[in-house]
């Protein structure tokens, strides 16, 4: 492990360690969430929950013609399960994990599934909170993404990470994810060049939660400034349902395991579904 590698994990732990002494809700606005609120959806609510996104969105390329080869369907079920009824030591929880994306190409014959990225995992997630709000979390994850298939085609590597966020305002979230990877694919020993070492994102919404705008930039292999850049705007169209209309940017490579080494720059439309709380990034 170089110096950059425990430069950014003393970064997490720094800002983690911060969660826990001082960390506080600037704003006295509407959408502060109450400890007591999360602390009984841990403890009491259903065992299962949304985890990340779950989106279906459809797009192509932007500023070219679409075809059948520049546009297709994305989507992404992902879940999480608590394991515990109550708190662990040290006030965490453990949860199993679950997201899988699927790439589809709805306008090629026969309509294929260009490829399906499967990711379990396993983790302690820790809340932080403060004048009885809820500031944040860190997440340790022992995570496993494979593509499910064998021969050439097989893709799979198995990541160690450590994450946090925290709530800065009412408008604005920060989050940050570092992984320790384990490669164990054949065919996908330069994934870090692609898909990435680290991750970073910022989260802006109304105060209402209405219109929410998200970037994450994740940091491929190197010293130079090289990032798979994600945009993605929301609207929730209505306060008594969960559905929200969604927009999502994708530049860069490892958007897909089995064209990881592929660049791709995509404007995809949709629907995404999010948690109750927040969601992982």
């Amino acid at each position: 492990m170089n110096r950059f590698h425990i430069a950014a994990i003393s970064f997490i732990l720094s800002l983690l360690c911060h969660f826990n002494a001082d960390a506080q809700i600037i704003s006295e606005g509407p959408t502060k969430i109450l400890a007591d609120s999360i602390k009984h959806e841990m403890e009491f609510g259903p065992y299962f929950g949304l985890y990340k996104d779950n989106y279906f969105c459809v797009g192509t390329e932007p500023f070219k013609k679409p075809t059948s080869t520049n546009s297709n369907v994305k989507f992404q079920i992902s879940l999480a399960i608590r394991l515990t009824d109550r708190t662990l030591p040290l006030g965490t929880y453990l949860f199993l994990t679950y997201t899988q994306k699927t790439f589809w190409n709805v306008f090629q014959n026969s309509m294929p599934m260009r490829d399906m990225n499967f990711n379990p995992g396993i983790g302690l997630a820790k809340p932080f909170f403060s004048k009885d709000r809820y500031v944040g979390k860190v997440t340790l994850m022992l995570e496993h993404e494979s593509n499910g298939r064998d021969g050439l085609d097989s893709r799979s590597w198995n990541k160690i990470s450590l994450g946090g966020s925290t709530i800065i305002n009412e408008w604005l979230m920060v989050h940050a994810k570092f992984w320790i990877p384990i490669i164990d694919g054949q065919n996908n020993k330069d994934i870090l060049s692609y898909s990435g070492i680290y991750q970073s994102g910022v989260v802006i919404s109304t105060p209402d939660k209405e219109f929410t705008w998200g970037a994450t930039l994740v940091k491929r292999k190197g010293f130079n400034l090289n990032y798979n850049t994600i945009l993605e705007m929301s609207w929730r169209v209505s306060d008594k349902a969960n559905i929200n209309l969604y927009a999502q940017y994708y530049n860069g490579y490892g958007e897909g395991l089995l064209d990881y080494k592929q660049f791709h720059s995509r404007l995809m439309v949709g629907i995404v579904f999010k948690p109750k709380f927040f969601s992982e990034y």
